[in-house]
């Protein structure tokens, strides 16, 4: 098979990478990190206005989607530029709630997620939400039930500083029972492929100020970039970038169609994607040498999302595990 993306695909790709380039980023996610949120929501804002949430919110509830190619699309280009928040979090909570349906509230919640009104982090399987200091509500999966909470512990460090975790307390169960179980498997994968969309951007990213810097840093009078081993290693980055994307884009439209084997191709996508952006952030700590590991520079914010975003959702063993289940 081969797959193209459209000149519309393309072109909606440009926009969003325009708008975000434009948007401060390494200022909003500084100030994220430091609690402060509104620069935060006024990007998340701007980003809704792009439709990127609405993607995820069936038309029925004022969203244009589901539509798994464009939203992964959309996730590249919020990897590259690094926007904080519980991004891929609101994204999985919208095709939650679109399985478990009014159940659980998803004729109040989704045309909020679509408007960019409402920012919901959704946690399932691990003991912490993402941003749920920030969060308008917390849906926390239990096995095969579910409650939606608003109150919180206290905010734990993390790797990334942007990345805000705190545990969920107490909460109203909405629903349980096996529709829970299979709204969460959905939920998960769309969240894989969302969070590997975001390590392709982030890698890409940091993969191109890499090769800046190595263009433009000499040692012994000539740019480290002319170095073999220096382009043997961007070049091993640049291959891992470029096998990862046609299985991010393949796990998309496997999701699209609702293909049997959908869970295991986000899952390989998640651990290609995963290792991948790290790999980038990797190459780009060393070859930046002393500065890659300074929070002065903007390079810092990319570096440190990496391995956070590699293990989100499924570590690489989990993903592997998922692939050879079968």
């Amino acid at each position: 098979m081969r797959f193209l993306l459209t000149d519309e695909q393309r072109e909606f790709a440009r926009t969003l990478d325009g708008m975000l380039g434009a948007s401060g980023t390494p200022a909003v996610v500084r100030a994220w990190a430091a609690g402060e949120q509104k620069p935060g929501r006024e990007l998340w804002a701007r980003v809704a206005a792009a439709d990127v949430f609405a993607l995820a919110v069936p038309e029925r509830h004022r969203g244009v989607g589901p539509l798994p190619v464009e939203l992964a699309l959309s996730f590249v280009e919020l990897g590259r530029h690094a926007v904080p928040g519980p991004l891929v979090e609101t994204v999985a909570a919208a095709a939650f709630l679109e399985r478990l349906g009014e159940e659980a509230g998803a004729g109040v919640w989704l045309p909020r997620i679509a408007a960019g009104d409402a920012v919901v982090s959704l946690c399932a399987g691990t003991p912490y939400a993402l941003d749920a200091d920030a969060a308008d509500a917390v849906l926390v999966v239990q096995g095969d039930t579910v409650r939606r909470t608003d109150t919180h512990g206290p905010v734990q460090p993390s790797l990334d500083p942007a990345r805000r975790l705190a545990r969920p307390l107490g909460g109203t169960v909405l629903a349980s029972g096996p529709a829970v179980t299979a709204a969460a498997a959905h939920a998960v994968d769309v969240a894989r492929l969302a969070t590997a969309a975001q390590s392709l951007g982030l890698g890409r990213a940091l993969l191109a100020a890499t090769v800046a810097h190595a263009e433009q840093r000499t040692q012994f009078q000539v740019p480290i970039g002319s170095f073999q081993a220096v382009k043997h290693r961007l070049a091993d980055t640049l291959i891992g970038l470029e096998f990862a994307q046609p299985l991010v884009y393949a796990a998309a439209l496997a999701l699209a169609a609702g293909a049997p084997s959908a869970g295991r191709e986000v899952a390989a996508a998640k651990v290609a994607a995963g290792e991948a952006g790290y790999a980038a952030a990797r190459t780009a700590l060393q070859l930046h040498g002393a500065l890659g590991y300074t929070e002065e520079p903007a390079l810092s914010l990319w570096i440190r999302k990496a391995r956070p975003l590699r293990d989100a959702w499924g570590t690489p063993a989990e993903c592997r595990a998922r692939v050879l289940a079968g």
